[in-house]
């Protein structure tokens, strides 16, 4: 059973081996992904302002096999937030942890007091896609804010009121 808790600093290297490891697996490994961001080795800091949070997902025997969470658009509008570096390792996919997890970054980011949350993603990543589809996010024509993330090619928002 995968159960999902806030992110503690002491998560923050594991965190960072998810984001390194599957990335690349889906081809975003390159300039414009977020895999280069600088808050993947203090995701824990990044992740404890107001506005912000983030989620690890835990397997059985306690270890640490994704997350996913929610902060600001950067360059966006103070009422958008941006869902942020869900990843999960193979072996937790497929079990129902991205829609649990994605269900409660939604709901916190209404208690944040967003109104809309947007994501980016890229092709290739189908089963995301197909989530994002099934809870409702509308697809958009190009990227909001500024998140330094060229490298996707597909937008979506979801209106949360």
């Amino acid at each position: 059973m995968l159960t999902f808790r806030a992110i503690q600093p002491q998560d923050d290297a594991a965190v960072a081996a998810i984001i390194r490891r599957v990335m690349p697996e889906f081809g975003a490994d390159g300039p414009g992904f977020a895999l280069h961001d600088p808050e993947v080795d203090h995701m824990a800091a990044a992740y404890s302002v107001p506005g912000a949070a983030y989620f690890v997902v835990v397997d059985e025997g306690g270890r640490i096999v994704g997350g996913g969470g929610v902060a600001a658009l950067e360059g966006g509008e103070p009422s958008v937030c941006e869902l942020r570096k869900m990843y999960f390792l193979p072996e937790a996919r497929g079990r129902g942890m991205g829609e649990a997890l994605l269900r409660h970054c939604l709901a916190v980011a209404r208690d944040l007091g967003y109104r809309t949350c947007y994501l980016e993603t890229l092709t290739g990543m189908d089963q995301a896609l197909k989530l994002y589809g099934k809870l409702g996010f509308r697809p958009l024509c190009a990227p909001l804010g500024r998140t330094g993330h060229g490298g996707c090619d597909h937008w979506f928002a979801l209106e949360l009121a």
